[in-house]
Parts: structure tokens; sequence; C-alpha cells
């Protein structure tokens, strides 16, 4: 990895030369007639099976910790399937054409601003919603003169097609723009405030369907071994439960963020864009060097069937699950976050807050900071391999009785 030294150090040569960073980031140093030469932070990827580059910006105007934190971001939309270059030149197009007062020109300038920052089912989402139900009847507005009614007007359509939740998700994107036109001068206040309680509440639901009985937990992993298919739906399935990632997560997990030897796998929380670490069990270790045999030339660990370019659907393990006949109302791909939290908690007896900093959620000490990502490591990791262990046992049947 580059150090700031490095950086600062670099002279003009000659001709011009690379120092590489990881994950793609190099600093090109080029003769110019400038003592210091040329100096900017570039971006190595691959999309669609083609080498393609693009700058990230000139030194030291971005700092080295930017140029990182912007290579993140470009490598979510190429997960998301969205080409960063492609992505940057329509950013610059759309707020050049687009009325940059309108509801349409703020919306758009405040999703490609934070965008990057999002998951990348979130990123479609929202563009979805902007796209289909707000810009058609606010886009040529000026967004500092629409009114609160004209605003529940086009929330009522939502509503009235039966989609209550998606009107109340689309008011916050709204608070969001109107927000972000306040803090760049287009507007003197947030409409969206004016609406709370104008539209009736979602129906309570259930939260991700789970089993946090023990027994039946082992009954499902031994259905879940049965399984016929894909070898590497297989191995999706084996690590699911026992890692307790975020299905996104899982999905698209990378070879380059694997540590195999140390049990490790480094990786950005889909959620908060924080780096987070899973300590890796002999079980988990043991799939994955089984499973690089078939996929580890790839850039995921669980490809595609149709391409290997891209991450296994989000549907892979949840189809997975259904073929097993494991209802939906019973376990989600996404509850084995909340059986993991339930029975380690209650049954294991492990901290709170060990469980919450693997869930990769925020977590404070007394004094109300954040814990950095090494934080608790070790204990994590015995955690860790005792959850796998655990799960082999009720796998096994030693705890039926």
């Amino acid at each position: 990895m580059l150090t700031e030294v490095q950086i600062k150090n670099a002279k003009p040569r000659e001709k011009p030369y690379r120092l590489y960073d990881e994950r793609g980031m190099f600093f090109e140093v080029r003769p110019a007639k400038n003592p210091k030469g040329s100096r900017f932070f570039g971006f190595k990827f691959r999309f669609e099976g083609r080498d393609r580059h693009m700058s990230l910006g000139t030194y030291p105007d971005l700092s080295l910790k930017e140029a990182r934190e912007l290579r993140d971001q470009y490598r979510k939309l190429i997960k998301s399937g969205i080409d960063p270059i492609a992505q940057r030149n329509a950013a610059k197009i759309s707020v050049s054409r687009l009325g940059a007062d309108t509801f349409e020109g703020v919306a758009r300038e405040w999703y490609l601003r934070f965008s990057p920052n999002w998951s990348p089912s979130h990123a479609k989402t929202v563009i979805r919603r902007l796209e289909a139900d707000l810009i058609p009847w606010l886009k040529h507005k000026p967004v500092g003169e629409i009114t609160a009614l004209e605003l529940l007007a086009v929330l009522r359509k939502v509503e009235e097609r039966g989609a209550l939740e998606t009107a109340h998700r689309e008011l916050q994107i709204c608070g969001q723009v109107f927000r972000y036109a306040i803090a760049t001068g287009r507007s003197e206040r947030d409409i969206s405030a004016d609406l709370r309680g104008a539209l009736p509440p979602v129906p309570k639901s259930n939260h991700h369907a789970a089993v946090v009985d023990p027994k039946r937990l082992g009954e499902l992993l031994r259905i879940m071994d049965g399984y016929q298919g894909s070898f590497v739906v297989k191995c999706a399935l084996r690590l699911a439960p026992m890692l307790f990632v975020r299905p996104g997560e899982l999905r698209h997990a990378e070879w380059q963020d694997m540590d195999l030897d140390n049990g490790e796998w480094r990786f950005l929380v889909s959620k908060t864009g924080q780096p987070h670490i899973v300590p890796l069990a002999t079980q988990a270790v043991e799939i994955l060097r089984e499973l690089h045999q078939l996929t580890g030339q790839g850039v995921y660990v669980f490809p595609s069937a149709r391409s290997g370019l891209r991450a296994l659907s989000e549907n892979g393990v949840l189809a997975a699950l259904r073929n097993l006949d494991i209802p939906k109302e019973e376990m989600s791909g996404h509850g084995f976050r909340a059986t993991a939290r339930t029975i380690l908690d209650e049954v294991l007896k492990f901290p709170p807050h060990l469980i919450e900093h693997q869930l990769g959620h925020v977590v404070k000490d007394p004094l109300g900071r954040a814990y950095n990502r090494t934080q608790h490591l070790e204990e994590r990791k015995e955690m860790m391999q005792r959850w796998a262990d655990y799960l082999d046992e009720l796998r096994a049947g030693s705890h039926d009785n």
C-alpha cells in the first residue's frame, strides 16, 4: 500500500511511472515544466471483459485518503453493473443540461453526489422511485416553488395504486432532496416536513423470517446439506448461517478480499460503507478453499452461472431455500443474521456488543466513541469459531434433547 511519504517524495523522471496502491488504484508521475511534474491518482479496473482506467484527481488537490474513498465508490458501481466512466460522464452532462433549480435538476444532482456511498440495491431503488413516481410530475418546477399540497398530490397517486409504504419512502427521498436544495441555496425550506401525518400509517409487518429454536435450526441445516443444485450455491448455503453477513455482501464477496491463510474476510459494509472484518472459522476456510478450485480464477467467490463477470443473483440462495421446501415464513436470506444474534446471546452467552460488532452495526464504547474495525478482533475470532462448531453440533443433532 502507498503511504503519504512515498507520494510526497515521488519526483518526476524522464518517463512517466506509476506507484501502485491496492484494489486497482495507482499514483502516476509524469514529466512537466513544473519541477514537481504532473502527479495524479488513477484507477484501473475491468468492466464487461475489458481493461479500463480513469483519473481520480490530481495531487495534492486530492489526498491519498480521498482517492481511496473515491476508488471504493467506483468499485461499488462496478459491482452493480455500472461503468464508472460512463456514470461520471453522464453526471457532468445531466447537471449541465438540466435546469439547475428544477426539482429534476436538484434531485439528479443530489443522487449523483451521494449514491456512490450507498449499496447498489439501494441506489437502484432510489433512482427508480425518482424516475417512476416523482420526476414525471415535478421535474420542470423550481424546487423552491413546490408547495406541500403539490407534493401530497403526487404521493397520493402512489398511495392510490396500493403502494402506501412506497409513498412514505418517497416522502423521505423528497425530504433529502429539499434539504440538499436548502444547503445549496436553491430553496428556503423543506416542505416535506409539512406532510407529517398526511399519509396513513403503514400497517406493521413482521421482521425477516428467522428460526431461533436451536433444535429446528439443526433440522434446517440438515435439510440445506441435502441441496442437489450447483456447487456454488451449495457453498453459499453452508456459509450463509455461519458468517451471517447481509445477503448482498455474501453474494458480492470477492476473492481479493479473502485472506484464507489468516482466516479473515475484509470488505466494506454495504449499508454504511465502513470497513469490516469477518473472522473465518476453520470450517469456513475449508469450504472456501474447495470453492477456490472452481471459481478462484475470477473476481467473485460466488459468480453467476450465466456470466463469471457477475455475482450470484439475488434469488440464488432464496430459490435454493424454497426448492428445499423451507417456506419464506420460516427463514429468509436475511434471517440468518437474526438467528445468529439471538442464539449467540441467549444460548451461547456472548456479550451483545461483540455480536452487534460482528453484524456490522455501529458499536460505541462507554465514552461514546465508535469502535474501529479491528476492535475486539481476537474475541470475535473465538466467537465465530464457537458459532461454527455449534452449528456443526446442531447439524449432528447433539442438542435435540
